[in-house]
């Protein structure tokens, strides 16, 4: 199976391949791994496809954590792979290494990774371990903040929670959230939405809601 014909099985299911790369011994990947694959949401077609499941709308806790479960496994399955999680630990696989490794995705200004597609609006629901060694398509050669004008995502955050070269200040940004001067980033982190390449991404704004309420633990 080449890149091209997953990315299509994945799509089919909500999903799309956001990066490949073939692991090393430092990885961190399973044992015989020959392809990881990153797989992150559909854009805008995968919340349509969530929002019909049973786990969005059995009323039971964590529904896209259990949705991806499932659907990664329906994709996994038959090509005797393995599915891995971002939020399976501890421990916890080193998905942020794994992003840069496929290159498509590098560290922002602020902090965040961006990804040559998806901007700061990357997200990662699962890794495909695969043991075949699977021929790669080419990655881009620079970021897209290489070439950046003007670098909105440094001033994009009314309290400066994400600021170049410091840590994310989560108690500051949940507190603006929480309080009515934080009602656009209710609707997703306008950090995120600056991005250039984020805006042309498709992301719906209901489903940055949905993920802004799951990090209040609303």
């Amino acid at each position: 199976m080449s890149v091209s014909e997953l990315d299509t099985a994945a799509r089919s299911l909500g999903l799309a391949v956001r990066g490949a790369f073939h692991p090393g011994g430092g990885d961190g990947a399973p044992a015989d791994t020959g392809t990881l694959v990153l797989l992150g949401p559909d854009e805008p077609n995968f919340w349509a496809i969530f929002t019909a499941s049973p786990e969005y709308r059995d009323g039971q806790a964590h529904p896209l954590d259990r949705w991806s479960k499932r659907v990664v496994s329906e994709l996994a399955t038959p090509l005797g792979g393995t599915g891995i999680f971002p939020y399976d630990g501890p421990p916890y696989a080193p998905f942020l290494l794994w992003a840069e490794r496929t290159g498509q995705s590098w560290p922002s200004p602020v902090g965040l990774l961006v990804h040559d597609t998806a901007g700061l609006f990357i997200s990662f629901r699962a890794a495909l371990a695969l043991r075949e060694r699977i021929e790669l398509p080419l990655s881009p050669l620079r970021a897209p903040c290489d070439s950046c004008a003007g670098t909105p995502c440094k001033t994009a955050c009314p309290v400066g929670a994400l600021v170049e070269g410091q840590a994310y200040d989560v108690p500051a940004c949940m507190a603006h959230i929480r309080s009515p001067e934080g009602a656009a980033c209710r609707e997703g982190c306008l950090v995120r939405r600056a991005c250039p390449v984020s805006q042309r991404f498709g992301r719906l704004p209901e489903q940055s809601a949905f993920h802004m309420r799951a990090f209040l633990g609303e």
